[in-house]
């Protein structure tokens, strides 16, 4: 019986202190925060985890910058603060990144001006990072030859910081660590509707594997639904005072345009910030901000154009992207909190910031908002509402974030060179293998160890050029709740926005690799993936994709 399966086991028989409902960002963190204080926690996604807004970001934990221009510097100190956090509990998961910024001419600020609110930033950064640097035009040239500056006034890099590995990744890391915890948690299983029943709460849900139906009691709900949390509140009866708006966002995956280790920062054509992001041996561009009526959406022609057409114009390229340059698309929204059911809001001006509702009567709590950099209050703070609520945390000042400390690095690291295991080598990576394992793993990571010294095939990549391990692959059978095969190419890792389809569907490479993650059910879980790529490249609204 594999994790999932025992985990729905218990689903079906125990009575837990919290049912969280989303397993994005802000359902992740309340778990692990929950879990390791002592609570008994359930976690239920009716997709994959991370699979809604948590895996279309930029990959970057950011301090807010944008919002010095609509002067909320409380919000920019908070965010900056949690930045700060992040990069010191998680120093090798959430890395300083530099930022080139190109200002153009007719810009609504003198790139001067722009400069100082850097080091505006710095200064309510807590000087954590480097500092910004101010580039002439020439400069800016020498800097990156690159980018465009014919039409360019002048420039500056500061610092932010960005996830190596993709965003769904690191919030998996913390449902991974809810689970080391005791918390019971299953993807594929989507809420019904909740009913309270005297002191408890009874959620219908149906099992979206084996359309099995059951229910989960719990003392009390958590919304963690993102851009779905309205409609969730609707089936459990909730009257919020916050509701969501919606900014779609998007980003193009191409064939690395630019040789740099920083990003390259531009206001598209539209006044926003757009970025060209290094992912490895290829590019991120984007994002797009356009209001939408649902969370449902899709990456449209003119989104392509919006990012391309600006691409192309903010750099000195080889030759002009364009459509059948795309590798893999992302596409997501941005659930923005605003106040009254039927309020007027500015949604070009709104943050991200989040807000948590409460039902004291009913034990009902509705996330809203939020983002990656603000994950760690959004934990700290459902901890004391749940106390609130009346549920015992056994351990309230555990710390439940953060990476295994220094010692435990140094002795997994000495373990690796006795074992000589960044002898073996990976492709498209500048990192030793050593430091790429412990990031993606902690202290499991030894186990791989012992992994490769037992069969040094399983050191050889599962795809030639992916930079995955078979042990890796094996890892995540056991441990990672990879219920079809997407999670794992889209989310565990990032594999189908960085490789040709051309290259991921070559030979029976990934036959095997289905073959690692579901044994005897492998075949199937690989014609479902198959399938599912041909429909979505059978879509007139999207050109046939050569990574998804």
């Amino acid at each position: 019986m594999n994790l999932r399966d025992r985990n729905i086991g218990r689903l079906k028989s125990t009575h837990f202190d919290v049912l969280i409902i989303g397993g994005g960002i802000n359902g992740a963190v309340s778990a692990a925060a929950l879990a390791a204080r002592g609570a008994s926690v359930a976690l239920i996604d009716r997709a994959d985890f991370a699979s809604g807004s948590s895996s279309a970001s930029s990959n970057l934990a950011w301090g807010g910058i944008k919002y010095l221009e609509s002067y909320e510097f409380g919000l920019v100190n908070k965010l900056c603060k949690s930045r700060n956090q992040l990069m010191e509990s998680y120093p090798s998961n959430v890395r300083e990144i530099r930022f080139l910024t190109t200002i153009s001419k007719g810009f609504r600020y003198p790139v001067f001006l722009v400069y100082l609110s850097t080091l505006l930033y710095w200064v309510l950064g807590r000087f954590a990072t480097k500092a910004p640097r101010y580039f002439t035009r020439a400069s800016l040239k020498r800097r990156q030859e690159r980018i465009d500056t014919s039409d360019a006034m002048g420039g500056f890099e500061y610092s932010d910081s960005y996830l190596p590995d993709n965003d769904a990744r690191f919030v998996f890391s913390f449902i991974r660590s809810a689970m080391d915890r005791g918390a019971v948690a299953a993807n594929y299983v989507s809420s019904t509707g909740s009913q309270r029943d005297g002191e408890k709460w009874q959620t219908d849900v149906l099992d979206e594997e084996s359309g099995e139906t059951f229910s989960i009691r719990s003392s009390i709900v958590i919304n963690a639904c993102g851009a779905y949390a309205d409609a969730q509140n609707s089936l459990a009866g909730q009257s919020t005072e916050h509701r969501h708006l919606f900014s779609k966002g998007i980003h193009l995956v191409v064939d690395r345009i630019v040789e740099a280790a920083e990003i390259l920062a531009f206001f598209a054509s539209d006044g926003r910030l757009f970025f060209v992001i290094p992912m490895g041996s290829k590019t991120c561009i984007g994002t797009t901000d356009t209001q939408v009526e649902s969370p449902e959406t899709h990456v449209t022609d003119e989104d392509r154009d919006f990012v391309l057409d600006n691409a192309n114009a903010c750099l000195n390229l080889v030759r002009p992207l364009t459509q059948k340059d795309i590798i893999a698309e992302r596409c997501g929204v941005r659930p923005l909190a605003v106040q009254g059911k039927d309020g007027v809001a500015n949604w070009v001006k709104l943050s991200r910031k989040h807000a948590i509702d409460v039902d004291k009567e009913k034990a009902h709590i509705s996330i809203f908002g939020g983002k990656l950099t603000d994950c760690v209050n959004v934990g700290e703070e459902i901890c004391d509402i749940v106390q609130n609520l009346g549920v015992e945390l056994p351990s309230p000042k555990t710390i439940w974030f953060g990476e295994p400390g220094a010692a435990e690095k140094s002795a997994f690291l000495a373990l690796a060179k006795d074992a000589n295991l960044d002898s073996y080598t990976t492709a498209n990576s500048r990192e030793p293998l050593s430091e790429k394992l412990w990031r993606r793993y902690g202290e499991r990571a030894a186990a791989l160890i012992g992994d490769i010294q037992q069969s040094p095939a399983m050191a050889e990549e599962i795809i030639p050029g992916s930079g995955y391990l078979r042990c890796e692959v094996s890892l995540a059978a056991d441990r990672e709740m990879v219920t079809r095969l997407e999670d794992y190419l889209r989310r565990r890792t990032e594999l189908s926005l960085v490789t040709p389809a051309a290259e991921l569907t070559h030979g029976d490479h990934l036959k095997e690799m289905s073959r690692l993650l579901f044994r005897t059910d492998g075949e199937r879980r690989v014609a479902e993936y198959l399938g599912d790529v041909q429909a979505t490249n059978d879509s007139p609204d999207r050109p046939l994709l050569t990574g998804t």
